[in-house]
């Protein structure tokens, strides 16, 4: 796997529905699937990551311009 770090949300995203495909596929060795799923885990996070960053930097932004404050994406839409 490329290094986490450099991917793109995009390219995280991609890979995790690739590894959510082989999971749900079901013919994956034990040890291969414990391998997917830490590495699944792993681009989760990196994506959860990527989004609240986004979210903080569209938050100063807002409060800078002085529209709004406590400004708050809905992970749930």
């Amino acid at each position: 796997m490329a290094d986490e770090k450099k991917l793109s949300f995009e390219q995280a995203m991609e890979q995790l529905e690739t590894i959510v495909e082989k999971l749900e596929e079901g013919d994956v060795p034990l040890e291969e699937a414990i391998s997917f799923y830490k590495e699944g885990m792993e681009l989760s996070k990196l994506c959860h990551d990527k989004l609240k960053n986004v979210e903080e930097q569209l938050a100063q932004i807002i409060t800078e311009d002085g529209r709004t404050e406590g400004f708050s994406i809905n992970e749930e839409e």
